[in-house]
């Protein structure tokens, strides 16, 4: 992950993400540096418009949540009424966390 997050970091400085940048951002982070992941990297990236790619993963669509199924019990309602909460509090836990990454890149 801290190599696409230092081709991110290079590219939003708009300097070129090549070998020799990628590893100084890595370095930089404290990460021991594996070559060939970074050649495979660049390599990946090398024919990649990465701000078409920023902005289709921004705008793609995420898949809703199935309905819950109605409880056959009134006994069982207060406890799907806790996993809906639960639920939701996680989603919100979710969106806050990526609102955070989505700051740190544009």
């Amino acid at each position: 992950m801290e190599y696409i997050y230092a081709a991110l970091l290079l590219h939003n400085a708009g300097k070129d993400v090549s070998e020799e940048n990628v590893t100084a951002v890595l370095n930089a982070a404290g990460v021991e540096v594996q070559d060939a992941r970074v050649k495979a990297l660049v390599a990946a990236l090398e024919d990649v418009n990465i701000e078409e790619a920023i902005s289709k993963a921004a705008v793609a669509p995420v898949a809703a949540a199935p309905a819950a199924a109605a409880a056959p019990a009134a006994a069982a309602a207060p406890a799907a009424e806790e996993e809906a909460e639960e639920e939701a509090k996680k989603e919100e836990e979710e969106e806050s966390g990526m609102a955070g990454l989505g700051a740190l890149f544009g």
